[in-house]
């Protein structure tokens, strides 16, 4: 098992990132949390097979959030175990 932690940059705050990354977990076999920094980027981190993670990781690129993330910093790690489920954190 995976987990990938990535901050992401741009116009990611104040356009739903949050609640749609957790949207579009649904759609994957990850589990995580994603939170707004208060330097106005957005940390995720999702665990899981690879494979999934990344699959996911994908899928936010190309949702409606692609058109305002400008940058990204990625951090992959193994792991034994995940989170429960995929949730907002504040």
């Amino acid at each position: 098992m995976k987990i990938c932690r990535i901050t992401y940059k741009g116009e990611v705050q104040g356009v739903g990132f949050r609640w749609t990354a957790q949207r579009i977990s649904r759609l994957f076999d990850v589990t995580g949390w994603v939170r707004n920094l208060s330097s106005g980027e957005v940390e995720l981190t999702a665990a899981g097979d690879e494979r999934e993670v990344r699959a996911f990781l994908q899928a936010i690129r190309e949702s409606e959030l692609g058109v305002g993330i400008s940058g990204e910093l990625e951090a992959w790690a193994e792991t034994e175990t995940g989170f429960e489920g995929f949730s907002i954190r504040y």
